[in-house]
């Protein structure tokens, strides 16, 4: 297993859901029904687009069903849906076509 004791990982599960909580706390209980600065409104708009990447770029770069080396199916798949994000600023479609081509790809190489 993981060598950690009992009290150890429940220590640390109690560690990270207080850090949990403070994070939200902080912007919904402090900050709750007051005006956000310009800039601050500015910045938060671009978190979901900077978390989304860091999310799937392992899962294409390094993934575990290929014992962490990148394949071709996984390279196409990312390359057709971030080629169709831009182009068509759509992003169901897009979406659905890098899912189409991974399993395309991934039927065509066997």
């Amino acid at each position: 297993m993981t060598g950690y004791s009992d009290l150890t990982t429940w220590a640390l599960i109690v560690a990270l859901g207080i850090g949990t909580f403070g994070l939200r706390f902080s912007f919904l209980g402090l900050v709750g029904d007051r005006e956000l600065p310009a800039w601050l409104l500015r910045h938060l708009r671009y978190t979901a687009v900077a978390v989304l990447p860091g999310l799937v770029a392992p899962l294409v770069l390094w993934p575990q069903a290929t014992g962490g080396d990148p394949d071709p199916a996984r390279l196409s798949a990312a390359a057709v849906t971030l080629v169709l994000g831009i182009a068509l600023k759509n992003v169901i479609l897009s979406i659905l076509a890098g899912g189409a081509t991974l399993y395309l790809v991934q039927y065509i190489a066997g």
